[in-house]
């Protein structure tokens, strides 16, 4: 159903802490014209979590306003089952094209809390879902046989966003779910090995400072030119690396800044990096930047 690459973009704010939508459109346009795949708003990791409902519901209005037709999804991460549905049943009041949702972010629910909590906010909300499998940060492990049982409900489970940090399971997850679901890497870093084991695509975090090499990537890849879509990675891997770290905001926003002059403004207890971690991020982007790889020609890639 949904496939390609689907950043999963900062909130931008205001110098006094308000939602900045207008910083919000212009970095989304940025994406989409660069030929991303549809956006995902609010994630969990991200700061989703620190913004209330209304926010999030307005974050993913202007999502919306800035897919031009492909798919706007909001990410669903509760504590309780309850509040998980309500948002999930506003999300699809507004029109959202699916969610992305989070088994639980405080208790370490067992297998059968994972699967009816999962199943109850899909109920509630009748949107096709991308279950955000994460045992590394939320020590909630959807398994793939878990997956597998959640895509036979028939309750729009269609999508895994597959962030284990272990490539052999997003393999056995493409061949276990073909047909039933369509697999996405969550992990920025391990982009290109998902892809090259068949991922149908990849949630991104590093697209929103360099969206034009990870579209590349992606489209390279998909049409067999693997040696020139390595180049690339390659060069792009020190970047991604930055996805996986307890920063990866402030390091997100920091190459935002630096890539397509946005700000770093983050909601606290988060604060800007500085001191070392900064110098060493920066150093990163900046390095980066000035060896950005000329871009091989896409026209006879498919969207």
């Amino acid at each position: 159903m949904w496939q390609g690459i689907i950043p999963a973009v900062t909130t931008k704010f205001t110098e006094d802490d308000k939602l900045d939508f207008k910083e919000m459109e212009r970095c989304f346009a940025i994406q989409m014209d660069a030929g991303c795949d549809g956006l995902i708003a609010c994630g969990s990791l991200g700061e989703g979590p620190f913004l209330s409902h209304d926010e999030r519901i307005d974050v993913l209005k202007a999502v919306q306003q800035s897919v031009k037709g492909k798919p706007a999804l909001l990410t669903i991460a509760e504590a309780a089952t309850r509040d998980a549905c309500r948002l999930a049943e506003r999300a699809a009041r507004e029109g959202a094209s699916g969610l992305m949702v989070v088994p639980s972010t405080i208790y370490h629910t067992n297998r059968d809390e994972t699967v009816s909590n999962l199943k109850a906010i899909a109920e509630a909300a009748g949107l096709p879902v991308m279950v955000y499998s994460n045992r590394v940060a939320y020590r909630v492990d959807v398994t793939n046989d878990m997956l597998l049982e959640l895509a036979e409900t028939g309750k729009g489970f269609v999508a895994v966003k597959e962030s284990s940090d272990d490539i052999r399971r997003t393999t056995d997850a493409v061949r276990l779910l073909a047909g039933k679901m369509d697999v996405f890497t969550g992990v920025d870093n391990l982009g290109y090995e998902a892809l090259c084991v068949g991922a149908a695509g990849w949630v991104a975090g590093l697209v929103v400072a360099f969206p034009a090499e990870t579209v590349a990537i992606y489209r390279l890849v998909k049409a067999g030119r693997h040696e020139e879509a390595l180049q690339i990675y390659q060069w792009f891997r020190p970047l991604l690396d930055l996805d996986v770290s307890i920063y990866l905001v402030q390091n997100i926003k920091l190459a935002e800044a630096l890539a397509i002059g946005s700000n770093e403004r983050v909601r606290l207890p988060r604060k800007p990096l500085s001191g070392a971690w900064r110098a060493e991020a920066e150093q990163i982007i900046r390095t980066a930047i000035a060896t950005r790889p000329a871009l091989p020609d896409l026209s006879r890639c498919a969207a």
